[in-house]
């Protein structure tokens, strides 16, 4: 399918939505692509239900192998190329098919997997404020990390980054943890990832 086709949830402020921070320019474009970011083409998506507005930002974090920085297994988990015998913790997940939209590497770098008119395969069974399926009508972000260590300040001033700029150009109304959706499954961000100085900063 064309992606151009699949455009069904409203997109704010189409042309307006321009961010430069530190140099560097970001542009989220009506696709729901955003210029600036590496541009990683996953299978792994669907369409949002008709209409469905983005109304939820979701914070993750991802390791791959766990403990592991650097290296492109998240882009291959994220298109379905890991190497599942690669590293005996990828025997465990064997045949997952996972996205997000955005992966932030520890250096800053914003890596782009799934438009954000389009829905990513990164909550799994959720529940945020009585609503269930939080993939309808999230945006998911993976912070390149683990529950055991801080996030560097690049990561921070990209996530800020694509915060304002998804908050300009969708009505979000609300940003959780993976753990705040799915507390009986999940950890991460993980108690490193600084909260405060995250939303200070947006």
């Amino acid at each position: 399918m064309k992606i151009a086709k699949q455009l069904s949830t409203p997109f704010r402020n189409a042309g307006s939505s321009v961010l430069v921070l530190s140099g560097a320019r970001f542009r989220l474009l009506p696709s729901g692509w955003v210029k600036g970011a590496t541009r990683v083409r996953s299978p792994n998506f669907n369409l949002r239900p008709k209409g469905m507005p983005i109304e939820l930002l979701v914070i993750h974090n991802i390791s791959m192998p766990p403990g592991e920085f650097g290296g492109n297994d998240v882009a291959k988990l994220f298109t379905n190329r890991l190497d599942w015998e690669a590293h005996e913790f990828y025997k465990t997940i064997r045949g997952l098919k996972v996205s997000a939209h955005f992966f932030i590497r520890r250096n800053g770098e914003v890596m782009q997997f799934v438009p954000c008119t389009l829905r990513a395969w990164h909550a799994g069974a959720s529940l945020w404020r009585e609503r269930t399926n939080c993939n309808d009508f999230s945006l998911g972000i993976e912070m390149e990390g683990t529950d055991t260590e801080p996030f560097t300040e690049a990561q921070y001033a990209s996530l800020v980054a694509l915060t304002k700029l998804l908050k300009h150009a969708y009505p979000i109304v609300d940003i959780a943890g993976h753990s705040d959706i799915a507390p009986s499954r999940k950890t991460d961000p993980g108690p490193f990832f600084d909260w405060q100085h995250y939303r200070r900063d947006i």
